[in-house]
């Protein structure tokens, strides 16, 4: 992959200083409405969300998100994650990528390849797959059948489903995991920086697996 590196102006970095101050004089309403797929009803559903459950820490990254230079083969808008320094780059397409601090899977649950994102979602079901199920119960911790979407629910704020597969990038419950490799193979953002990903990319995207 080629090398990265930091892109951003003094005087862009005065107005990212700014941000947070900007964000208090325009705080998030106290509620969201989202549309939810319920898994066990088998049907879309609107349900609501607190979000004064998702201030602070929990959902900020370790490592703030941040432009670098990128002068790669793939086009703008295209995903490319990169397992081994546990960063996702999203690529602007003007020389540069957004990149981010990610969890990935853990040994023996790593993968590489490309995919397109098939769906995206706010505030996902959880439904733990099958084998998932039985390897925890296996360690004496049952899992429910599913989880509404909510600050408890693993996949955080947003998912990106990749292909026909299980994989997902998603949002997490717990954002001192990322930068490790503790997954079972899905790519963990901090909910702040997947709803940004979110926002950026669509359905049929390239995702790339490195």
């Amino acid at each position: 992959m080629p090398a990265f590196r930091s892109r951003l102006s003094p005087g862009r970095l005065a107005i990212l200083s700014a941000l947070p101050a900007l964000l208090l004089a325009f705080p998030a309403p106290a509620e969201q409405t989202v549309r939810q797929f319920d898994a066990r009803a088998g049907k879309w559903v609107v349900r609501r969300i607190d979000n004064a459950r998702l201030a602070g820490r929990l959902n900020a990254a370790p490592i703030a998100a941040r432009n670098v230079a990128y002068a790669g083969e793939f086009k703008a808008g295209t995903v490319i994650v990169d397992t081994q320094k546990r960063r996702l780059f999203y690529v602007n397409g003007n020389g540069t990528a957004r990149e981010y601090v990610i969890g990935v899977g853990r040994e023996g649950f790593a993968w590489k390849g490309r995919e397109r994102i098939s769906r995206k979602a706010e505030w996902p079901v959880w439904t733990p797959p099958a084998e998932m199920v039985s390897r925890e119960a296996a360690k004496g911790r049952i899992l429910p059948a599913s989880m509404e979407g909510g600050p408890e629910n693993p996949l955080g704020a947003r998912a990106i489903y990749l292909g026909d597969t299980l994989y997902r990038i998603h949002g997490t419950n717990e954002p001192w995991t990322l930068g490790k490799a503790v997954s079972s193979g899905c790519i963990r953002m901090a909910n702040d920086d997947v709803v940004e990903l979110f926002d950026k990319v669509d359905v049929g995207s390239l995702v790339v697996v490195r």
